[in-house]
């Protein structure tokens, strides 16, 4: 890295401050608790076939019976509104590493602040009451959306090119997480053996199983297309509970159950040792 490459790191890393670092990291916390609960549900799922959502929705409501429900739900959508504002930051200032002031990047991190902000907003929505917003359920909100697309001129056209791009992002998340891209975001050098192993073993499970439900609700998406039929949409939960109807049965669900878990552990590894 070049003297004047590192002059301009080091200026976006002061121009970011510490409260949007600290947002950050209090994000991938909030990102964390949020997996862990959704592949806790998706296990009860697999083994006693509840009713539960598990999704976003689910996982507030089951945040929401605890003792400490309502402050809980706070913690996390302000903490994935820090997350949002750290990603627009990097989409104004450029992200951390030799390569973040690329415009590829700038326009990944907008396109992540946005998502974060809209998670964010739903999830503090539920915290004040709202909760028709936060806990909907995403194969509600899938079918909807598919929906309105398919009313306009050319639906099938649009709702395949959005499936075809959910399918292509769950590819990406997976083979970025098999060949472990997430290391050059750590500070790896300072890590010990026994931690280097567990963000491997929760980066790669978490990242493959990640990628997997995300690619599958694209290809429910496609055949929604194709069909021309809404119906064949579907959200996480769905999209979830229809590992359980492969030859591999229940054991799908759970492996990737336990997948998504690990993802909400390697979210807790990145709040602690991410560079940011």
């Amino acid at each position: 890295m070049t003297a004047a490459g590192t002059s301009a790191a080091v200026a976006r890393r002061a121009a970011r401050g510490d409260a949007v670092r600290a947002g950050a990291r209090a994000g991938f916390v909030a990102r964390g608790v949020l997996y862990l609960l959704v592949g806790a549900l998706a296990v009860r799922i697999a083994l006693t076939d509840t009713h539960e959502q598990a999704d976003r929705g689910g996982a507030l409501a089951d945040v929401a019976t605890t003792p400490f429900g309502a402050g809980l739900l706070w913690a996390l959508g302000i903490g994935l509104a820090g997350m949002a504002l750290w990603r627009l930051s990097e989409a104004f200032l450029g992200g951390a590493g030799p390569k973040g002031e690329r415009t590829g990047k700038r326009l990944m991190s907008a396109a992540r602040c946005v998502f974060y902000g809209v998670s964010s907003f739903l999830v503090l929505s539920f915290a004040a009451g709202g909760r028709g917003s936060g806990a909907g359920s995403t194969d509600r909100q899938s079918d909807d959306i598919t929906r309105r697309l398919l009313d306009l001129p050319g639906g099938p056209w649009w709702v395949g090119l959005v499936a075809a791009g959910v399918v292509a992002a769950g590819v990406w998340i997976a083979g970025r997480a098999v060949l472990r891209k997430y290391r050059k975001h750590l500070a790896w050098s300072g890590l010990s053996q026994g931690q280097r192993r567990f963000m491997d073993v929760t980066g790669v499970a978490g990242g493959v199983a990640r990628g997997l439900v995300l690619a599958a609700i694209g290809v429910f998406g496609l055949e929604a297309a194709i069909t021309f039929d809404p119906d064949k949409a579907k959200g996480m939960d769905d999209t979830i509970r229809s590992f359980a109807h492969t030859p591999a049965g229940p054991w799908l669900l759970i492996a990737v159950a336990v997948g998504l878990a690990l993802f909400g552990a390697f979210s807790f590894g990145q709040a602690k040792w991410r560079k940011v």
